[in-house]
């Protein structure tokens, strides 16, 4: 059983995984780390795998950072401390121990950090995700792992079939062993006993902590060894023999859940999937609950007033529809049907919003409609100004829309009624310097415009109202 002393783990160490770069949710990652990215109005996606771990007692706390990590950094040394004895949560770096490299893959951003595991000498490592969104009592998790003696024990959950090929599929004999670990296969493997869906990976793992030291140092031994969990690791841990089990997420009982409820894991690594994940949040029912106070997700505390709504000249009033406004906002005579609202927004008279989500930080000017857009922070959409309305007209104006044809404004871009959209100086440089957005920048050069002057921290919220 897990020892426990104050709802403190005693033998198990955690190392988050958070130095994903997020390719595929640029713009949003061209300058921070997609855990770093905003989430449901008021969080940063890393929050969820730190609230999954305190809540759950554990209080020795290793991020693993990279990319774009000042963002993230910042938010957690400002926002996250534990005050005790033997309690923590410490950054790490890519620490170039084994050479002048970044991490190559996901189990070498663990290798490059083994010396923190020889120095705590835990009996397990706890080696999880910072990018996804999800709710997790991880107690439950090390306690299958040691009841089931496992040398390695793997979250996992069904998805549909047509997704799983994003995600490890696991194979696995009646006891929850496994067996096969397919990485990310073109024609993923059905559930035997639930068509149109297979078992994935949700990239969690509990290790035994001696066998995660021999399984590393013997990749690295490995000339064609991406070092990742996925492709090497535990792939090569199966074959050898070693008891490497499945926990099934979905048995996973959540502290003040209400019985029978779905637990709740999501991929958010693509517009689209970001989008629908932060509409779950605003939904009547939602999936995500963000208000049981057994499982609190903790994040910032912003020192800014409550969200208001201002009714201004004329007859018309505010409606809101299934929406979700962030605390500092303030709403006059607008329309909001299935709309997120960050805070410090200013959202002016007669403007109509449909299934968008604005950021931190954001003003919409008077009789603007924007339908199915995000909006970084900061951004700025011009009285009268149209965004999604036409999407043609879209596709030829605005440099990133999704799949999905939603359409995604870099952070602080002003968005007039007429003509080019601007960028700031700053984020102008970074779009045409990120692999995953200059393409797109070169492709629309001479259709937007550049702001020398302003920065993109600079808010475009309630303090200029005065501005038009």
């Amino acid at each position: 059983m897990v020892a426990k002393g104050d709802g403190l783990v005693l033998d198990t160490i955690a190392m988050i995984m958070a130095g994903g770069k997020g390719s595929r949710l640029a713009p949003l990652t061209s300058h921070r780390a997609k855990p770093a990215v905003p989430f449901g109005g008021r969080y940063r996606i890393i929050d969820f795998a730190l609230s999954n771990f305190v809540n759950s007692g554990y209080r020795r706390i290793f991020v693993l950072t990279q990319y774009m990590a000042s963002s993230l950094i910042q938010h957690l040394s400002r926002n996250w401390h534990l005050s005790g004895i033997d309690e923590f949560i410490e950054v790490s770096p890519a620490q170039m121990r084994l050479g002048e490299h970044w991490y190559r893959g996901t189990a070498d951003s663990v290798l490059q950090n083994l010396n923190l595991v020889r120095d705590f000498r835990p009996a397990h490592v706890a080696v999880f995700g910072g990018d996804h969104i999800y709710l997790f009592d991880i107690s439950q998790m090390d306690r299958f792992h040691r009841d089931t003696g496992a040398d390695v024990t793997v979250a996992a959950i069904p998805v549909p079939v047509a997704e799983a090929h994003q995600f490890g599929i696991l194979e696995c004999d009646q006891s929850g062993r496994i067996v096969g670990f397919d990485e990310k296969p073109a024609q993923p493997k059905e559930m035997p006993d639930r068509p149109g869906h297979a078992l994935v990976s949700m990239g969690n793992y509990i290790f035994r902590a001696g066998l995660l030291q021999r399984a590393l140092l013997a990749e690295l031994e490995e000339p064609d060894s991406t070092l990742d969990f996925g492709r090497d690791v535990i792939p090569r841990l199966i074959r050898e023999g070693e008891r490497v089990f499945m926990y099934d997420f979905a048995k996973n009982a959540l502290p003040g859940r209400p019985e029978g409820a779905e637990p709740y894991w999501r991929d958010v690594g693509t517009v689209d999937g970001y989008v629908a994940a932060n509409a779950e949040v605003r939904d009547r029912m939602p999936a995500l609950d963000l208000y049981n106070r057994a499982w609190r997700i903790r994040t910032a505390q912003r020192d800014y007033p409550p969200a208001r709504f201002v009714r201004e000249a004329g007859d018309r009033t505010t409606e809101l529809v299934d929406s979700l406004i962030c605390e500092g906002s303030i709403i006059g005579n607008a329309s909001l049907r299935g709309v997120l609202v960050g805070y410090d927004c200013f959202i002016h008279s007669g403007s109509t919003l449909e299934e968008t989500v604005l950021l931190a930080g954001c003003n919409i000017g008077a009789e603007a409609r924007v339908h199915k857009v995000l909006a970084d922070k900061n951004c700025r959409i011009e009285e009268g100004s149209q965004i999604g309305v036409d999407p043609a007209s879209d596709r030829s104006r605005f440099p990133f829309v999704s799949e999905g044809g939603i359409v995604v404004l870099p952070k602080a871009t002003r968005v007039p009624a007429e003509g080019p959209i601007t960028f700031t100086a700053d984020m102008e440089f970074m779009l045409r310097n990120d692999p995953a957005t200059q393409s797109l920048m070169k492709e629309f050069e001479g259709r937007y415009e550049v702001d020398p002057v302003r920065h993109s921290f600079e808010s475009a919220g309630p303090q200029l109202r005065g501005r038009g």
